[in-house]
């Protein structure tokens, strides 16, 4: 058996972290825009995940500077305003290939468990 050591993060916590990206894009799909507390708390409503904002706003800044996402700054009914995140058309493609990995990905896991991989 393998033990962890307490400096050690256990492996669930790296998988999660490997997905956020996925999580964020995933999550910007069937939407017009978002604005970034709202995409945490979307994501952190699935089970599994308890991303917190040092996480998920680095995550948009890269994101839009890559030309993944689009910004736009507009009023909040509370506070500053709010930085509201669209997917560009590149956005949209990178999502689609990093889904198709992630489906062949999972399907291989699981054809492990199953017994059926050659």
């Amino acid at each position: 058996m393998v033990r962890e050591s307490s400096e050690q993060r256990p492996w669930s916590t790296q998988l999660r972290k490997g997905l956020v990206e996925l999580a964020v894009l995933a999550a910007l799909r069937g939407v017009k825009e978002a604005y970034g507390y709202e995409l945490l708390q979307q994501i952190n409503a699935l089970p599994g995940f308890d991303l917190t904002e040092s996480t998920v706003y680095p995550m948009l800044a890269r994101l839009t500077k890559d030309g993944l996402l689009k910004v736009r700054v507009g009023p909040s009914p509370h506070g500053p305003p709010r930085r509201y995140y669209a997917l560009t058309a590149p956005g949209k493609k990178h999502l689609q290939k990093m889904a198709e990995e992630w489906s062949q990905l999972n399907a291989s896991i699981q054809s492990l468990f199953d017994g059926d991989a050659r």
